[in-house]
């Protein structure tokens, strides 16, 4: 398996969340089970069908962060030296060629991308146009939209 990259700020969610998983949710649905199972016929007991389905999703989620943290490659934008290029972590300010519109992205990992936090995965379109490029640079970015162009305004590492 290749690595996936991470910001140091999506490591740590992942980290928490598998923390929570192990410490919170895990004995939760282990005693609802145990209640479930107290409860007599196993067959036609809904609670105790629920509470195997959420274990089997705990489990599952357990299992997949684990395998993500032990092959990510953590990288922390702030100890970065790309002489202002833009590249995995990188935080960009863009001016949208045809609207004016301003806006700014961070490239993350696709695990921590989420539009409304400004955060876009390393492989999404606009991301692959951008990585490479410069302040001043213009970028055009295949989009489902059609071919959209943007004029980068600004590259920081934070």
């Amino acid at each position: 398996m290749s690595t996936i990259p991470l910001t140091v700020r999506g490591a740590q969610r992942l980290k928490d969340e598998l923390q929570r998983l192990k410490s919170v949710e895990r004995p939760a649905v282990i005693n609802a089970i145990a209640e479930a199972r107290a409860q007599g016929d196993l067959s036609e007991n809904a609670e105790y069908d629920a509470a195997k389905e959420k274990q089997g999703f705990i489990e599952g989620r357990i299992a997949e962060i684990e395998a993500k943290l032990a092959v990510a490659q953590v990288i922390d934008p702030a100890t970065l030296d790309p002489d202002g290029r833009i590249v995995f972590g990188a935080t960009v300010d863009l001016e949208d060629l045809t609207s004016g519109e301003k806006v700014t992205y961070q490239i993350v990992g696709d695990d921590e991308a989420d539009i409304k936090d400004g955060k876009i995965s390393v492989s999404s379109p606009i991301a692959r146009a951008l990585i490479g490029k410069y302040s001043g640079d213009s970028a055009e970015v295949r989009a489902p939209g059609g071919l959209r162009g943007y004029e980068v305004l600004d590259v920081r590492y934070l």
